[in-house]
């Protein structure tokens, strides 16, 4: 995979040192047979809203504790109104919030605080699974 065809993940927090605490836990390559992504990141919703319109995410992975707006709702409200939603991954605080992230429709939920084996594995296992658009032309 080369540098122009790297997979972007959108980042989602209001916090910035979530933001980086997530990047740092994933990588830069999550997985050998990925190749290198490159993040987005977004400190607001309208941010999230408007690179998700626009398909500039192969994935969004969003903070569940996003204030004013977290991540769950959030998750739900992109996969009900985008066509062909990219794949979301919820981070969420407690273990006991994964079943809101399951209601949101989520890809895939990471708990806090975020183990880097994990956080990888689970965001590769994600990009793996989603199939390759369609060329449009």
């Amino acid at each position: 995979m080369t540098e122009s065809t790297a997979k972007k993940i959108l980042v989602f927090s209001h916090r910035a040192e979530v933001r980086e605490s997530i990047i740092s836990a994933v990588g830069r390559r999550p997985a050998t047979d990925l190749g290198r992504v490159d993040y987005l990141e977004a400190g607001t919703v309208a941010e999230v809203l408007m690179a998700m319109d626009a398909g500039e995410a192969d994935l969004a992975i969003l903070d569940g504790e996003a204030q004013p707006t977290g991540g769950i709702g959030l998750t739900r409200q992109l996969k009900n109104e985008i066509a062909d939603c990219p794949p979301i991954v919820v981070a969420v605080r407690r273990k006991d919030d994964r079943w809101l992230a399951t209601w949101s429709q989520a890809d895939a939920v990471l708990v806090h605080p975020l183990d880097p084996l994990t956080a990888a594995e689970t965001v590769a296992e994600v990009l793996r699974a989603t199939p390759v658009p369609a060329v449009r032309g």
